[in-house]
């Protein structure tokens, strides 16, 4: 057992001798077939020159840039120390109009706001964004809102609110 133990290394460098002539032949014939072709490159294209103008161009590090700007004086704004309305509570998205009437020449609107119905007329505040009724017709109701634009101004909008038809239900 230990003479097959010394044998079998001294067989193993036996076995790696100096001549590799036939390794050489075989890398040779296989460098021959591995010789690929690649393709010449794409011409390069100029680009169009582009002239850069400083003076047409904002500053990114401007110190103007971060400053608001200056609010409208003078422009329209809700007053809030006059009374609030108990329709102002609400959202005008929940609020209905499900009747119209005129009442001593002139026109009132029926409101439902929460299962209460309120009579409202020209001149009467609804809604939480300062909404004035401006004019009432067999159908609508329209407003002008004041509300806060990004810029901390108040601009007005018109919105409506129409009559809502009641459905009849079968049981």
């Amino acid at each position: 057992m230990k003479k097959l133990l010394i044998l079998m290394p001294l067989v193993l460098l036996v076995g790696c001798s100096g001549d590799q002539e036939d390794l050489r032949a075989w890398m040779t014939r296989q460098e021959a077939g591995m010789k690929g072709q690649v393709k010449p490159l794409p011409d390069i294209k100029p680009f169009p020159q582009v002239d850069y103008e400083v003076a047409t161009v904002q500053s990114p590090f401007d110190p103007e840039k971060f400053v608001a700007p200056t609010s409208v004086v003078g422009g329209p704004r809700p007053d809030v120390n006059r009374q609030r309305e108990p329709l102002e509570a609400y959202p005008l998205e929940s609020l209905k109009m499900v009747g119209a009437m005129m009442k001593k020449g002139s026109a009132h609107a029926l409101v439902d706001a929460g299962g209460s119905i309120y009579q409202v007329r020209v001149g009467n505040y609804m809604g939480q964004n300062f909404g004035v009724v401006t004019n009432i017709t067999e159908t609508e109701i329209q407003l002008k809102e004041l509300v806060e634009d990004l810029n901390g101004d108040w601009v007005e909008r018109t919105s409506a609110l129409y009559l809502q038809e009641q459905q009849e239900t079968t049981q």
